[in-house]
């Protein structure tokens, strides 16, 4: 097996080999020697077992791990995969197994927990997938408009509707050639995310006879399934925000031979089995698993009064969509791209593909069940026929690219398979910007990336225009807001005034009396709570309530008056926005980094979405995991960034080299001369 792995002056891995399994090993050596930690973090994450070093805090996800059959799902998957994508994964599979070892040895946090590492099984990698995107969709939602319709009444379900707080988006843009100085098409985005170090995405470069592909992988993973140009062809994805994920409301009994179910054709055995997880300086803790014909159930069980169980379409289908990844490394086309992504199951994604011939791709790919509407709604009973899924979407919605093509999470394309997308400030500011221009070029794209306007203040600035009976220091405070250009940039002080002044607004909403009932959140597992909070539901719904009905024309203004008369009398000495909105990465374990991360730009409904919780806390944790524009005229045009670094060993040179570049908007580029690459490992 001859293998070659190189690295540019940013320590992204450049892997060459003599095939596609080949290379596929070589990609798993290599997530193991740079990323051991992490990809052994996300493996216990998807088995379920991550408390045995990680302590009790890490027991709720372990729960639900294990609750929801991710293993089993993945190997379910993973058996039924062809037999050339089944080789190809476990190349990757066996090339992580070889380097392992050498890897946890560079990673101090091995020793930290006295984690050894363990042995990955072919099917690890779809686990990892399935890890990563289990709450991708946002299933706990309904959750949520279940609580708000018990409590408000049926009609309000959708009151809290908007970008919810959990969810993960992007944006994404395809400029035609008609419209860039080189004739070429350009593609560009950023996936958003919660801001994990190390970094969801890597950047790498695979090259064997069969292709030659750069893009950002996820490590534990093989292949590139988001984000790729292969030299002739490249593509990009964004969170389609489809609903494809069903809750049932189970009833369960116990029986002389096991646990029965109650379905539309009555009551019918379900599975069940317990199991053990393991916790670090705590008791071991059993889990009881139960299978209903609907799906695993992740809340409640057979003695409680309320089970849910989870319906979603990889345990139906026994299919994750692996097959599109080496199809996608194969790619030439546009059509190439279009006939992988037939293939594709979850998460359900918004597709832009551009290739060097002039062919174009707008599409959505995935997997979205047919069903009665208020299965994408609410939690529906499991016992009642009309609730069951009726076959699937298809064809998956797809539209003409003329001149500029936006996906940023809004009602759109994808509009027939949702319920809850991001408002269209994002995609509207975008197109904005890119009909400014007919001659852009890679470089030009970070004005897009980078941009700051808060389009969502105008609804609370309005309301505080309206305000003329305030004391002498509120008063400044609304003409000064009022004369702010809505630019939530790191050194401005009136966007730190105005993320005040909406933070005193999104409590006063948050404690309405016709709210009271929402504030304590019902008895589900810890892990939902993010989307059963109210102040989190409020602050990212606050654009739609203060329009909305439920709250009064005199009630908006008297919580718009006191949060800028709150603001006004507190006396703090002005901070600029950067100083509060600091980015707060996840670590699954700190290693030794200073407390104080950087401040950052931007905020949720901006172009430069670093997402923080108004109302609870200025800090950042969500935000683009990745930047990225590929170039069609020349693929070594491209650029690309990702928060941290190429490294995950702590100390690593390239450990976290790309921050400053990230923080300015900037981006490193795509590399794929050999002369301007240094060799690190040969076996020929």
């Amino acid at each position: 097996m001859s293998i070659e792995v190189h690295r540019d002056a940013w320590g992204i891995p450049h892997l060459r080999a003599d095939g596609p399994d080949e290379l596929a090993f070589a990609q798993g050596r290599n997530a193991a020697a740079d990323r051991a930690w992490q990809i052994e973090v996300e493996r216990h994450r998807s088995q379920g077992t991550t408390a045995a070093f990680l302590g009790p805090e890490a027991l709720g996800w372990d729960r639900l791990a294990r609750r929801a059959r991710l293993d089993d799902t993945a190997r379910r998957c993973f058996e039924s995969l062809d037999d050339g994508t089944r080789a190809w994964v476990t190349a990757y599979v066996d090339g992580v197994n070889s380097g392992l070892a050498e890897g946890a040895r560079r990673a101090p946090q091995f020793a930290a927990t006295g984690l050894a590492p363990g042995r990955w099984e072919p099917w690890t990698p779809l686990g990892i997938w399935l890890s990563h995107h289990l709450l991708f969709a946002g299933f706990p939602s309904k959750l949520w408009r279940e609580e708000v319709a018990r409590h408000l009444g049926p009609e309000t379900a959708e009151l809290f509707a908007t970008d919810g707080p959990a969810t993960s988006g992007s944006n994404g843009w395809l400029v035609t050639g008609d419209r860039t100085a080189s004739g070429a098409a350009l593609i560009a985005g950023d996936p958003h995310r919660f801001i994990e170090d190390p970094g969801i995405y890597q950047q790498i470069h695979l090259k064997c006879p069969e292709y030659d592909v750069v893009g950002l992988a996820v490590p534990g993973v093989p292949g590139i399934a988001h984000f790729g140009h292969t030299g002739s062809v490249a593509w990009a994805i964004t969170n389609a925000m489809a609903d494809y994920q069903d809750l049932y409301r189970e009833r369960l009994r116990r029986t002389a031979t096991g646990v029965e179910a109650l379905g539309p054709d009555g009551w019918r055995p379900a599975t069940a089995h317990t199991e053990t997880v393991e916790v670090a300086g705590a008791d071991p803790v059993t889990v009881e698993i139960v299978e209903t014909d609907r799906g695993p159930v992740v809340i409640g069980g057979p003695d409680d009064t309320e089970a849910i169980s989870l319906r979603c379409p990889p345990r139906v289908r026994q299919d994750l969509g692996f097959a599109t990844l080496p199809a996608l490394l194969r790619a030439t086309t546009v059509a190439d791209v279009d006939r992988a992504f037939d293939h594709w199951a979850e998460p359900v994604n918004v597709v832009q593909a551009a290739d060097t011939r002039g062919g174009l791709l707008h599409r959505v790919a995935g997997k979205v069940p047919l069903r009665h509407a208020d299965n994408r709604l609410r939690v529906v009973p499991a016992w009642d026929a009309v609730h069951a899924w009726q076959g699937w979407h298809e064809p998956m919605p797809r539209a003409e690219v003329d001149g500029v093509a936006v996906m940023a999470n809004q009602r759109g394309l994808a509009a027939p398979l949702g319920v809850e997308f991001a408002p269209p400030h994002r995609a509207d500011r975008i197109r904005e910007l890119l009909d400014a221009s007919d001659c852009w070029t890679p470089g030009d794209m970070a004005t897009v990336h980078t941009d700051t306007l808060l389009a969502s203040a105008r609804p609370l600035l309005a309301l505080l225009g309206t305000l003329d009976d305030l004391g002498p220091d509120a008063a400044r405070l609304r003409d000064r807001l009022l004369r702010w250009d809505r630019r939530m940039d790191a050194d401005s002080t009136d966007a730190a005034l105005y993320a005040a002044v909406r933070s005193a607004v999104v409590r006063r909403v948050a404690a309405h009396p016709a709210l009271a009932a929402l504030r304590e959140p019902p008895a589900y597992p810890d892990i939902f709570l993010p989307w059963l909070s109210l102040t989190q539901r409020t602050a990212f719904a606050l654009e739609h309530l203060l329009t909305d009905r439920l709250l009064s024309d005199a009630e908006r203004s008297a919580f718009v008056r006191a949060a800028v008369e709150e603001v006004a009398g507190a006396g703090a000495p002005e901070r600029p926005w950067g100083e509060l909105h600091r980015l707060a990465p996840w670590q699954s374990l700190p290693d030794g980094t200073p407390e104080e991360w950087p401040g950052l730009s931007g905020d949720h409904d901006c172009v430069l979405s670093t997402t923080s919780v108004p109302g609870l806390t200025d800090l950042g944790a969500r935000g683009p995991a990745a930047r990225y524009v590929w170039d069609l005229a020349d693929r070594d045009n491209s650029l690309w960034v990702v928060p941290f670094g190429a490294s995950g060993v702590t100390g690593d040179a390239h450990r976290r080299d790309q921050l400053p570049l990230w923080l300015r908007g900037e981006l490193a580029p795509v590399v794929t001369d050999r002369q301007k690459l240094t060799e690190e490992y040969r076996n020929a």
